[in-house]
């Protein structure tokens, strides 16, 4: 027992070290400016797809020069103050993105552990103060992997910000905590349906199913719906039958190959 009990410490303090070493990589990509967004284009279903709009995807460049996703290191900072920092350079980028092409709609990532950060929301107002017209291009997507810790804040949160003209879009829907329910209770704007759904599609009929159902109930509330991990044709011509408003993937454009707007200002650069 004594050796199952060491190698179980062993195993515990080198996920201790490894989370460590990340949440110090990331503050100090944050102190020193090494933090961006990578753009993916949303296209309008139809038969001449248009952008309908880019999602802004966080990046980090570590100090050997290598570009970050958000998979390697956001789950090690959710739970910290950390995200809220990213969250809070995140906006401002999209914001500054926003205010240098007028032509441009930006949607950018929030944190459930964001809401009701006061800086997060400072900026925001800032940012539509400043340009009047910059909300009406700003969506706000909130994961819907993460669970509402606070239902009735949430809910005054995404009143705000439509108040300020901001519109919300619930992302990864299907993946976690988010009910039917939410549709009503927080008004989102638009529903992003969850990558495992819409994977391999043409050949699972469960599948069809659901997202044909979750189209129906998104028209009743006025949503605009949008498929996630589109990567084939057939995907794609499929889930334009079903009636999804917009497509996102990799058959459309992956995030790596559009620019990334990293500590340039609000021009998009591309990472030396």
């Amino acid at each position: 027992m004594a050796q199952n009990w060491d190698a179980f410490e062993g195993h515990a303090t080198k996920q201790d070290l490894k989370l460590g070493a990340t949440r110090a990589m990331v503050s100090a990509a944050i102190d020193e400016g090494r933090v961006g967004l990578a753009f993916q284009p949303v296209f309008r279903s139809g038969t001449r797809p248009l952008i309908s709009f880019h999602e802004g995807l966080i990046r980090i460049r570590d100090r050997s020069g290598r570009t970050l996703p958000a998979g390697e290191f956001i789950p090690a900072v959710e739970n910290t103050t950390l995200v809220q920092a990213i969250d809070r350079i995140a906006l401002q980028k999209a914001l500054d993105m926003l205010s240098a092409d007028p032509r441009q709609r930006i949607s950018v990532n929030i944190s459930m552990n964001t809401i009701g950060d006061p800086e997060w929301m400072q900026i925001l107002e800032n940012g539509c103060k400043n340009s009047p017209n910059i909300a009406d291009r700003l969506i706000v997507e909130l994961t819907e992997a993460t669970p509402i810790h606070d239902p009735e804040y949430v809910a005054y949160f995404i009143d705000k910000g439509h108040k300020l003209g901001c519109s919300f879009a619930i992302d990864d829907f299907g993946s976690g905590y988010t009910g039917f329910s939410h549709f009503r209770k927080y008004k989102f704007d638009m529903v992003k349906i969850d990558g495992q759904f819409i994977t391999d599609l043409p050949n699972n009929r469960d599948n069809q199913v659901l997202v044909e159902a979750l189209v129906m109930i998104a028209k009743q509330f006025d949503m605009f719906t949008v498929a996630e991990f589109v990567e084939t044709a057939e995907e794609s011509a499929l889930v334009q039958k079903l009636g999804i408003d917009a497509m996102q993937g990799f058959y459309y454009g992956r995030s790596a190959e559009m620019p990334i707007c990293l500590n340039t200002g609000p021009q998009l650069g591309a990472l030396a």
